[in-house]
């Protein structure tokens, strides 16, 4: 790839990252302390660690010690350093013992706040897997099962986490519940499309819309095979969640800190300022993401036939529906299915990545956020003996590229908002 192309891609994907940092979109959005009581602050999520440090960093010197109080949990190697709320570093996407005793701790801190407190929760994508607490009768073990069953069946991410709220004691509107008669303030960053506060973190702070009927459709829908004690937990009225007009939620507050579109507003005008034109295609992009790998490559070519400076720009979670046993995660594959469309047309470059840092993988800080792709790529693979084709039938997009050396390995960014897609089409 041509390194002007290169450093423009990742510039983008950094400028999209910096918008969305809980540095600069925390701090104007933290309420004022309690008067007499305690601030009790939870964190969940990729961001938490940050957004837990940024908000210490703003009380520390205007609340006694004594009145803050807290615990954040977060994906493994997301961790910050601070002075007094412990940070729990946990599984992601599948959910670990650290998770689960990190959440412990967090809904006694709820339940043990009063009418003169304030809980703030500091929500972030990923919160969904680092807050775990199952309901009654089901272990972490058959909950890491639900988990790695949605995770393989191509399910979006409302589907997935619909289905969470269900088998949880704090999704859903449960942690809004143990915290009343608190005053409670939500600040979350979205990483969703439609920055919908039911889905963001699967919502434990919201009223839940979905129903245990709407969970079961799910698991019929995708015919997932979940264990028993999964099933009966699905038939009981008890696991049924807090649903909108419950008086829990009539004195809560909840705010969008960042958005997905912010993050791309931010990239557009970075691109612009480059001299390309700019063509916006949303944040709330889902589906299969070798189909939409594919539509994108048709705009591209089409662009590019037009002797055009463009660049395409996209957010949104795609889903891969796995088929083989390779490892990827959806950024990777798009960038792979995009590169065999591609096929190698002049001018164009691409980079999809994940916004956190991480895209799929095992979990490791240090896995990649996705891959670049351009013109010499498919001719690069040949050369060295790789079929694209069967790298992506086996869903192991991640082989393909740590083969061409075109994966994009930032480490973590400390902020989540979407999945970032770039295509620059340059004249060649």
């Amino acid at each position: 790839m041509a390194a002007s192309a290169r450093e423009l891609l990742e510039s983008l994907f950094r400028t999209a990252v910096a918008a969305a940092h809980p540095s600069q979109c925390l701090p104007p959005n933290l309420p004022e302390p309690p008067p007499r009581g305690r601030l009790v602050v939870l964190a969940a999520g990729k961001a938490a660690g940050s957004m837990t440090q940024a908000a210490e960093q703003h009380y520390l010197g205007r609340v006694a010690e004594d009145r803050l109080t807290g615990i954040a949990v977060t994906r493994h190697g997301y961790g910050r350093p601070t002075r007094h709320i412990p940070i729990v570093e946990a599984g992601h996407p599948v959910p670990d013992e650290a998770g689960l005793k990190g959440t412990e701790r967090a809904l006694a801190l709820a339940q043990a706040a009063g009418a003169d407190d304030l809980v703030l929760v500091l929500l972030s994508g990923g919160a969904s897997a680092n807050w775990i607490a199952p309901a009654a009768g089901i272990t972490l073990g058959e909950k890491q099962a639900v988990t790695r069953a949605l995770l393989r069946s191509g399910a979006a991410i409302g589907e997935m986490n619909a289905l969470r709220k269900h088998l949880s004691r704090i999704k859903g509107g449960r942690l809004a519940r143990l915290a009343f008669p608190a005053k409670l303030v939500t600040l979350a960053i979205s990483d969703v499309p439609g920055d919908d506060p039911s889905v963001i973190g699967s919502g434990p702070t919201v009223p839940d819309p979905t129903t245990l009927e709407d969970a079961r459709a799910i698991v019929a829908r995708f015919r997932l095979d979940l264990p028993a004690t999964v099933s009966k937990a699905l038939d009981d009225p008890g696991n049924e969640t807090p649903k909108p007009g419950d008086h829990i939620f009539a004195g809560t507050d909840y705010r969008i800190v960042a958005r997905p579109a912010d993050a791309l507003r931010a990239a557009q005008a970075r691109a612009i300022a480059a001299g390309y034109e700019c063509v916006v295609l949303g944040d709330r992009l889902q589906g299969e993401a070798r189909e939409v790998a594919a539509e994108h490559a048709r705009l591209a070519r089409d662009l590019g036939s037009q002797d055009r400076r463009v660049v395409i720009l996209s957010g949104g979670e795609l889903t891969v529906t796995l088929r083989g046993e390779g490892r990827g995660g959806p950024n990777q594959e798009y960038a792979l299915a995009l590169a065999i469309h591609l096929d190698g047309s002049a001018g164009i470059a691409a980079l999809a990545a994940d916004s956190d840092g991480t895209d799929g993988g095992s979990g490791r800080p240090d896995d990649p956020a996705g891959a670049f792709v351009d013109p010499t790529t498919l001719r690069r693979a040949h050369a060295a003996g790789l079929d694209p084709a069967a790298f992506l039938a086996d869903n192991d997009s991640t082989g393909f590229f740590s083969g061409i050396g075109d994966l994009f390995v930032p480490g973590p960014t400390f902020t989540n908002v979407t999945d970032f897609r770039a295509i620059v089409v340059d004249r060649p």
